[in-house]
């Protein structure tokens, strides 16, 4: 039996052999104990296969273009090459200004910059009569997005929105990265919801049930909200597997099928 990562983790994201299916919105939530970057190198490392003229747009907040490089390098993904050929654009929001004392229209007007930004830069590479010409529109961490809007998560909230849309005029897809166990205190988590709302794939990274293990890092559930199955017709399918980490890989493997 197979256990390739690419194969197991695409065949649960409804991935076929040669794009990202068009126009999906991709949730990723992890925590503390648990990251869930490696989906999203893995992302990253997909929509820029040398099968694809993929392109991806990736919104920093959490870690600089050296980290991302560096990590995909190990994957075999040059970042610096794949900039240089246009087909990888680096938002850096780590530098990002604090806001002033008139902070809540500052925050907001930096959002609608950067849509305005990303926006353009969709409209220059998206091809939607090319089904291998996709664009993928990524964030790193969107609870340091919140952060960095003033607190203010209604003015996230808009600019997610506005992401969304691009998903249907333009046939790209968008994925988030988010912490899940920042909310857990918190009553009413509307950012969280309405981002579960939006998603038609959720993907939760979490600790093993049975706790630490040496050979086994985590567990994986993802939950593809529309399957076609041939007919026209959609369903839910969940999947749920193990994962270990691996200096140039990740490995997934179904509970059990190790011995």
């Amino acid at each position: 039996m197979d256990h390739r990562p690419s194969n197991l983790l695409d065949e649960a994201l409804g991935l076929d052999h040669h794009h990202q299916t068009k126009g999906r919105v991709v949730l990723i939530e992890d925590c503390v104990e648990t990251s869930g970057a490696f989906v999203l190198h893995h992302l990253i490392k997909r929509s820029l296969s040398l099968n694809t003229s993929g392109v991806v747009i990736f919104v920093a907040f959490s870690q600089p273009f050296s980290h991302y490089d560096r990590i995909l390098r190990k994957l075999g993904c040059n970042l610096v090459v794949q900039r240089d050929n246009n087909r990888f654009f680096f938002f850096d929001m780590l530098m990002l200004e604090s806001p002033d004392v008139d902070g809540e229209k500052t925050s907001e007007d930096w959002l609608v910059s950067l849509y305005g930004k990303i926006r353009e830069t969709v409209e220059a590479n998206a091809q939607p009569e090319d089904n291998r010409n996709r664009v993928t529109i990524m964030t790193d961490d969107v609870s340091l997005m919140e952060v960095a809007a003033n607190g203010s998560s209604n003015h996230v909230l808009d600019f997610l929105h506005y992401c969304h849309t691009l998903t249907s005029e333009f046939g790209c897809s968008l994925v988030t990265l988010n912490h899940e166990d920042i909310y857990t205190s918190m009553e009413g988590p509307t950012l969280l919801l309405q981002m579960e709302y939006l998603a038609d794939v959720l993907i939760k990274a979490e600790p093993l049930a049975t706790g630490l293990a040496t050979d086994v890092h985590g567990q994986l559930t993802v939950l593809n909200k529309e399957i076609w199955d041939g007919q026209r017709s959609s369903r839910k399918k969940v999947h749920n597997f193990h994962f270990k980490v691996k200096e140039n890989s990740v490995e997934c493997f179904y509970p059990g099928s190790r011995t």
